[in-house]
């Protein structure tokens, strides 16, 4: 077996209009299909990221809370590479999302930082750097 990449990361949102609206408007993620499955009375909207690795975000009704801290067992965080950091932060803060202080990886010496989604999932802005 040799992996070639992530395909897609699955994400369950609460409020399944307003995670629309967050991953669509606010992270500005391309839309590649939208389906109701009636009988699950559920939402699966196809999302993709300019490296072709997508995101589907599903709604489910009443779905349990899940622990969802960086330090929760699990997953711990989604991450996104961007190449201007601090144009990405400005851009999360003029839509109203808040964003931690900016930290730097001890190792790689790379900027980043965290925010959530609308159903607190931790999410990662990690600023690339020229190789």
């Amino acid at each position: 077996m040799r992996l070639q990449g992530i395909h897609h990361v699955a994400i369950i949102a609460a409020d399944y209009p307003r995670s629309r609206h967050f991953y669509t408007q606010v992270l500005g993620l391309k839309i590649i299909a939208e389906h109701h499955r009636a009988e699950r009375d559920s939402w699966k909207l196809d999302l993709q990221l300019p490296d072709g690795s997508q995101i589907e975000l599903f709604s489910f009704p009443s779905p349990p809370p899940r622990p969802s801290r960086p330090e929760a067992c699990g997953l711990r965080h989604l991450s996104f590479a961007v190449e201007d950091l601090d144009a990405a932060v400005q851009a999360l803060q003029a839509a109203g999302v808040v964003c931690e202080p900016l930290r730097v990886d001890e190792y790689t010496g790379a900027r980043f930082t965290f925010f959530a989604d609308p159903d607190g999932l931790p999410l990662e802005l990690y600023e690339r750097r020229p190789i």
